[in-house]
């Protein structure tokens, strides 16, 4: 830590003759270019004051017009009288303006029974309307007013002159003169002896020709008498005067040039000692700066604490810091620079004190670029330190902001006519209430206010009332939704925003309500499933179980024990049917199956399914009535797959219809469409709802007293959908019927 403090003092004081160097150097430039001069007399400054004194020889010296002279030399020419004329128009137009000057002011005073005022407002007018007709008229009544115009010019010219006498005499003692009329040689000097011909230089401590014209003093002070100018200088017949300006060597010290001479002599001296000390301090300082290694080590130990703040502050503060010291050392040696004027201990304290400052703002700016030199350096760390800057983050959150305000808009207009009607209702809210502070500023604006509230305040507040009453009830009715309360529809009032929200909520309901019936359907029928699974599964499996027991028993006869195969063999090709089917039936409904589609004649396929039964029909008592299309029927279908559709439906009429009675199966084509029916009259109750005949496990013997799986028709209509196909099942009474519908190939 004592090292640390120890290499921080170092640092200081060769920042403080730093700063030094810095502030000699940074005068040279600020206002070095003030003392590069020879001496005062060649400064812009003092040729300010010889323009002066130049201007006053020629208005009070040099200048011998009178006013008289200067009124008789008045001249006036043809464009000043057509100037003059029209100044402000034509003739029609200048008299048109002069009756809309004074029409408002002679009707009302007649308004107010005033004759004698209308009287003199006529009269002004057809004064002045006269006079400008006279203008257009007359070039010599012109001329008479512009002769006015100029004497009138002339004279407030020589009123001001005599304002300048004062400060004429102050320069007059300042400065020597010699001047020659070059028309009348006579001599205007404030020489002792004006025969001396000219200034002379060893009695001179700055001489000069200067060349004064006459008419020099025409833009100096108030001006604006160019236009007179020639009148001004007519006794001098615009000549110009040469001679020579000087200041005298035996000029009193105490003198305002002689001041601004020896002033600018002194800071002249000191700005070259400053600024040659500056030079050699600045040359130390740097030479210094290279064996300062161990001490730029010793101050990295702040770095820890100086890298907790973001980049984009380190910059800031590096920035800020170093304007300031800049500015602290421009005032620094401002004061340096003007100490001989105001040799005062206090200025002195006030200078180390700037100084002092100063330097520890340079000290700290120089640490701060030292760690900002290592940062940009080390360019993957300084994106890091990027990204985590307060100006990105700042970036960031605007982007954001802006982000989410244009989405908020957007959605604000999602639907057009709610983004619409609040931004209409929110204008008129504003305009009302902006309405109400114009009757702070006018009373009788009351009355409008309250006819406004009355006409648009009180219909828009019953308007908005309405509007958060149904709201609240659509509020209401979705917090009963959430908690599973269904209850009574909202009603649907009008066209509004609102009721077309009220009325997808009573959408909504009815689809939960559907939903909720289905779930119970869905779990009752998942209950079912798994009771007869379990049914269909254990009957097999324990007729298997209960055989294969018998079978370990001695003493059976050979009978029995054949007898016993037989059923265990009948009961396990049972069971593997139920189980290739649950196989089958689980792959179609993942969509784990392929299919093989191949161009196949319809009739031809059916006549292959019906022959494989045909024993089977022969042997009941069902009259089958197979009607096909007069023409193959093709269609792009797995072969195989559809040969199991009809299996299975052949299969389960031979099991479920009713003795006796008639089976018809059709084959038709409508619109490029094959039409497969298959009916018949079940032996077995029907639900009421066929739908459920698509279930799983769903049998029409529902005491599961036939050897049927449950799962044909589910998977009839797993292949009908694989081959993008629609199968429909209607039960009228006992008559079961399955409509297959499948597109051709076209």
């Amino acid at each position: 830590m004592a090292t640390r403090w120890k290499s921080s003092i170092v640092l200081y004081i060769w920042a403080f003759f730093l700063t030094f160097a810095l502030g000699g150097i940074m005068t040279f430039f600020t206002s070095g270019q003030r003392y590069i001069h020879q001496d005062y007399f060649h400064t812009p400054e003092f040729q300010s004051e010889l323009d002066q004194i130049a201007s006053y020889l020629a208005m009070f010296e040099l200048n011998k017009t009178t006013p008289e002279e200067a009124k008789a030399a008045i001249t006036v020419s043809a464009e000043e009288i057509d100037e003059h004329r029209y100044r402000y128009g034509d003739l029609d137009s200048q008299i048109s303006n002069i009756k809309e000057q004074y029409e408002s002011r002679i009707q009302d005073a007649l308004a107010s029974n005033n004759e004698e005022v209308a009287n003199v407002y006529i009269k002004e007018r057809d004064t002045k309307i006269d006079d400008i007709s006279k203008n257009f008229s007359s070039d010599d009544h012109v001329r008479q007013k512009i002769l006015k115009e100029k004497e009138a010019k002339i004279d407030k010219f020589f009123k001001e002159r005599n304002q300048y006498l004062a400060d004429f005499s102050r320069y007059s003692k300042t400065f020597t003169y010699y001047y020659k009329d070059p028309n009348t040689g006579e001599v205007h000097t404030n020489l002792a002896d004006s025969n001396q011909g000219s200034l002379k230089q060893s009695d001179m401590l700055y001489v000069t020709d200067f060349s004064i014209p006459s008419n020099y003093f025409i833009h100096f002070g108030s001006g604006g008498y160019d236009e007179i100018s020639e009148a001004l200088t007519a006794a001098n017949n615009n000549v110009s005067f040469e001679g020579q300006l000087g200041i005298a060597k035996n000029l009193e010290d105490s003198n305002f040039i002689m001041r601004e001479y020896n002033n600018y002599k002194q800071n002249q001296s000191i700005m070259l000692v400053y600024v040659l000390a500056s030079g050699v301090v600045l040359l130390l300082c740097l030479f210094f700066s290279r064996r300062m290694a161990g001490v730029n080590a010793d101050l990295g130990n702040w770095r820890p604490y100086y890298n907790k703040l973001p980049i984009d502050i380190r910059v800031a503060l590096f920035a800020v810091v170093a304007i300031i010291g800049v500015i602290t050392t421009a005032v620094m040696s401002d004061s340096i620079s003007y100490l001989p004027l105001n040799p005062y201990l206090s200025n002195v304290v006030e200078i180390v004190f700037n100084l002092a400052i100063a330097a520890l703002l340079v000290m700290v700016a120089y640490i701060q670029l030292k760690f900002l030199m290592t940062d940009l350096k080390d360019w993957p760390n300084l994106k890091i330190q990027w990204e985590k800057s307060l100006m990105k983050k700042s970036w960031k959150l605007t982007k954001q902001f802006f982000i989410s305000a244009k989405e908020n808009l957007v959605e604000a207009f999602l639907v057009q006519s709610i983004g619409v009607q609040v931004f209409v209702l929110l204008a008129a809210v504003f305009f009302i209430g902006m309405a109400s502070f114009m009757t702070a500023i006018n009373p009788i604006f009351i009355l409008f206010y309250l006819v406004l509230l009355a006409a648009a305040g009180v219909p828009l507040g019953i308007f908005l009332l309405k509007k958060v009453g149904y709201f609240n009830r659509i509020v209401k009715k979705t917090n009963e939704l959430a908690e599973g309360k269904l209850g009574e529809d909202l009603p649907v009032k009008g066209k509004s925003v609102f009721a077309t929200l009220a009325g997808n909520i009573n959408v909504l309901k009815q689809g939960v309500k559907q939903s909720q019936s289905e779930q119970a359907k869905s779990e009752r029928l998942k209950t079912e499933l798994i009771t007869n699974v379990s049914h269909d599964l254990r009957t097999p499996l324990t007729s298997i179980i209960t055989y294969t027991q018998l079978l370990k028993e001695s003493g059976l006869s050979e009978d029995e024990r054949k007898a016993y195969l037989e059923i265990i063999d009948r009961k396990s090709k049972r069971l593997k049917i139920l189980i290739d089917d649950l196989f089958e039936v689980s792959k179609m409904a993942t969509g784990n199956i392929k299919l093989v589609k191949e161009r196949v004649d319809l009739n031809q396929l059916l006549e292959q399914a019906l022959a494989e039964y045909d024993e089977t029909i022969q042997a009941s008592s069902l009259q089958f009535r197979v009607t096909k299309a007069s023409e193959p029927v093709y269609a792009l279908v797995d072969g195989q797959k559809l040969w199991r559709v009809f299996d299975n439906l052949i299969g389960n009429i031979l099991k479920y219809s009713l003795e006796n009675s008639r089976v018809y199966i059709s084959i038709v084509t409508h619109e490029n469409q094959a039409v497969l029916t298959f009916k018949n009259v079940s032996k077995y109750e029907l639900s009421d709802n066929a739908d459920e005949l698509y279930e799983r496990f769903k049998r029409g013997d529902t005491s599961r007293h036939t050897d049927g799986s449950g799962l044909g028709l589910a998977i009839v209509k797993s292949i009908i959908d694989l081959h993008e196909g629609k199968m429909d099942i209607e039960a009228d009474g006992d008559l079961f019927k399955v409509m297959i519908t499948l597109w051709m190939e076209s």
